[in-house]
């Protein structure tokens, strides 16, 4: 392991470095759900990222979205890949610009252990919740659900449905005068990381004899 990724991680238990060093974490969505989500996951150490998106950095994803005014115009998933590059060197990045559909999600995420749903649009959500469920059952989705707004703190939660996750209040959707922003977006955010994090350390932590 080099010099850098060891002071990087000297904080973290050995042996769950080595479960999230491991683990492949897919991203399907590269705005304010999906960006944060992944600079969270590759900070705590998760080896491998698999992100898709096709959209292109505008002015108002900089109040939520984890990219700078430089990179207003770029590619979003081509912009995180060289964020994630200067935050967390060792996690390595497939990006993927594209959208998702039905036909794609095995081709683009299926060496994922956990899906991450980030996409912004209640029908794309549920076609990425059904296409991996049908192709990969026994793997975890962490969806989104309710996190427009501001304040709220203690009804956000998740719940679980068999192998689908969902975080947020559940409710809250933007609508005049109810916009994401960047607090509440980071939290769901945040939640969908932490249990992607506790997920891979419960499947993978318990081949290597790992307690958690």
């Amino acid at each position: 392991m080099p010099k850098l990724e060891r002071s990087i991680f000297s904080r973290h238990e050995p042996q769950v470095l080595a479960v999230l060093r491991g683990g492949t974490v897919g991203v399907a969505g590269a705005g304010g759900l999906g960006s944060n989500a992944a600079v969270a996951l590759a900070r705590a150490g998760v080896g491998r990222l698999i992100i898709a998106d096709f959209d292109r950095v505008e002015p108002s994803n900089l109040n939520r979205q984890q990219y700078t005014v430089k990179q207003i115009g770029r590619r979003k998933v081509k912009a995180l890949q060289a964020n994630l590059k200067q935050i967390a060197p060792f996690t390595r990045c497939a990006a993927h610009d594209l959208k998702i559909t039905p036909a794609n999600v095995a081709a683009v995420f299926g060496t994922a252990d956990i899906l991450i749903e980030a996409f912004d649009k209640a029908e794309e959500k549920g076609m990425l919740i059904n296409a991996w469920l049908k192709l990969h059952p026994d793997r975890p989705i962490i969806a989104a659900s309710g996190l427009a707004g501001y304040g709220g703190n203690s009804k956000l939660r998740t719940q679980k449905m068999g192998n689908l996750y969902i975080c947020g209040d559940g409710v809250s959707e933007p609508a005049p005068g109810v916009s994401p922003m960047a607090p509440r977006v980071a939290i769901v955010a945040g939640m969908q990381a932490n249990l992607a994090v506790e997920l891979l350390m419960k499947s993978k932590g318990r081949k290597k004899n790992v307690q958690v």
